[in-house]
């Protein structure tokens, strides 16, 4: 079973359908109890990286994430969700992430276009499970204003240009990231949230 973290930042219901399309039972959860049971954890997100953090302490899911993540299972963050795998969040002051992946989420440089909006090429970085069968060089679906600046160059997993090279994947262990929106992303999205899905399964 795939558990699908509610802490009322998300598309949830595009994440469950995807996966379910696919032919892998998931499920929505806010009970901390569900999310350290889960087989597979997904933490998905649209919004401010401050109020997400508060969230997920007022609800006990933060203990609950990390518990979970130190247990060896697959973790896999989706745009905010990969943002709080950080240590530290800028935006709108200064906050503290799951600090699962060493790094620190600060707003695109100036220069680009804020947000971030569209489909853009990705650059895998690392041979991983979670690229398997997607060609180098695919295009996946992008909403953000923020980036996370990894502190070990090793956990950059995919980059992406926008005028400037940002990271767009990471991974340390049994945690992934990405920036992107797999299950917006057409064929290649659906080829990753499947490649995570077998990895609960192993």
């Amino acid at each position: 079973m795939i558990t699908i973290v509610d802490y009322g930042m998300g598309n949830l219901r595009s994440v469950e359908r995807a996966f379910r399309w696919l032919g892998f039972d998931a499920s929505i959860e806010d009970d901390p109890e569900k999310v350290r049971a889960a087989d597979s954890l997904v933490l998905p997100g649209v919004g401010a990286f401050g109020q997400a953090r508060e969230t997920l302490d007022a609800l006990g899911l933060t203990p609950a994430i990390r518990e979970y993540a130190a247990a060896g299972k697959a973790l896999l963050g989706i745009c905010l969700g990969m943002q709080l795998l950080a240590s530290l969040g800028e935006e709108g002051g200064t906050f503290p992430g799951l600090d699962l992946v060493p790094g620190t989420v600060r707003r695109f440089p100036a220069g680009p276009k804020v947000p971030h909006v569209g489909w853009n090429e990705v650059s895998i970085r690392q041979v991983l499970p979670l690229f398997r069968g997607i060609p180098q060089g695919s295009y996946f679906y992008f909403v953000h204003s923020y980036e996370l600046e990894p502190g070990d160059p090793a956990t950059v997993a995919a980059t992406t240009d926008y005028s400037g090279e940002f990271c767009s994947a990471v991974q340390a262990g049994n945690i992934f990231g990405v920036q992107f929106h797999p299950e917006k992303s057409g064929g290649a999205g659906l080829q990753l949230l499947r490649n995570f899905a077998e990895m609960g399964m192993l």
